[in-house]
């Protein structure tokens, strides 16, 4: 149904007269006459009578108007939910127990009032196949920047310190600490990496750069089947980012190292279409702001470092 018809209508109820409603509308008297006789060619009814005071609603005429209201109505609703900083502002975090999901929440708590959707995408191609198809407004991504398009826009947002994960009875399970060098000739397993992802190319850097073997045989069954092998293992241990959430069992004993000298950190940034107006994006940039390496870290000569 075309909806500036039923608005003529509206307009001639509430202004009682078709001139008055025409100019309510900046629209001729004889473009509304013509209007309501569509309509009422459509509905099949008679919906006004005029008389010496104006137009006069049947009853038909009087059974449409509460729907005619409620199409208006739903169309403002529908409008109002895709006007830029109306809607919820969609954003990929990659995985609810990663690190971007723990940063999202706190632009939620600074901002309570900015409306989000949350969703998690496999990897950096599906994200940004999702933001040039304007399906999210934003991801979290270890991104090339030579592999973006000049629409899609990228700032490092923070950078995630990577520990070592290991068991009670690995020989490193005392250590405060470890460094790069140490981890030579022990077994690094981390079957969840997927070849062609960034993670799986962050990793890639990570074990070339400082000799380091990193096992990804055998099925990913998720995080509770890993961690309890590296419960029972004297030899495997794993990476984990500082901020991903785990909970184990206390009976498991396991332990998170930190890494240094340098310290292997994952560097996120945010990424999002050049052209989205959406402008709690704006908010969102605004509370990440940027980082810049720093001393004493590593990470890929391919990370992003700024938009």
């Amino acid at each position: 149904m075309d909806l500036d018809v039923v608005r003529s209508f509206v307009a001639v109820v509430d202004a009682g007269r078709f001139q008055d409603a025409a100019d309510d509308l900046s629209i001729t008297q004889q473009a509304v006459s013509k209007r309501i006789a569509t309509l009422e060619r459509t509905l099949g009814v008679r919906l006004f009578t005029r008389t010496a005071r104006g137009a006069r609603l049947t009853l038909d005429g009087q059974a449409f108007l509460p729907h005619a209201r409620d199409l208006l109505r739903a169309e403002e609703r529908a409008l109002a939910s895709v006007r830029p900083g109306r809607r919820a502002l969609r954003v990929d975090v990659i995985g609810r127990r990663l690190a971007p999901a723990s940063v999202l929440g706190g632009f939620h708590r600074a901002r309570p009032e900015v409306e989000l959707d949350v969703v998690t995408l496999f990897d950096a191609d599906a994200a940004v196949e999702a933001l040039t198809s304007g399906s999210i407004d934003a991801s979290f991504r270890a991104v090339d920047r030579s592999r973006l398009s000049a629409d899609i826009g990228a700032v490092r947002v923070f950078d995630e310190p990577v520990q070592l994960l290991t068991g009670p009875d690995h020989p490193l399970a005392d250590a405060s600490s470890v460094t790069p060098a140490d981890l030579a000739g022990h077994r690094i397993w981390m079957p969840g990496i997927v070849a062609g992802t960034e993670w799986a190319a962050y990793y890639d850097a990570l074990a070339a750069a400082f000799g380091l073997g990193i096992e990804v045989t055998g099925p990913g069954f998720g995080t509770d089947p890993l961690l309890d092998t590296l419960a029972g293992s004297p030899s495997l241990a794993t990476f984990v980012g500082e901020l991903t959430r785990l909970v184990w069992p206390a009976d498991q004993g396991l332990r998170r190292i930190s890494v240094q000298d340098p310290t292997p950190v994952y560097p996120h940034s945010l990424i999002w279409r050049r052209d989205n107006p959406h402008a709690a994006l704006g908010d969102l940039r605004d509370h990440l702001g940027t980082v810049r390496p720093r001393a004493g870290t590593w990470t890929p000569d391919w990370a992003s470092a700024a938009a």
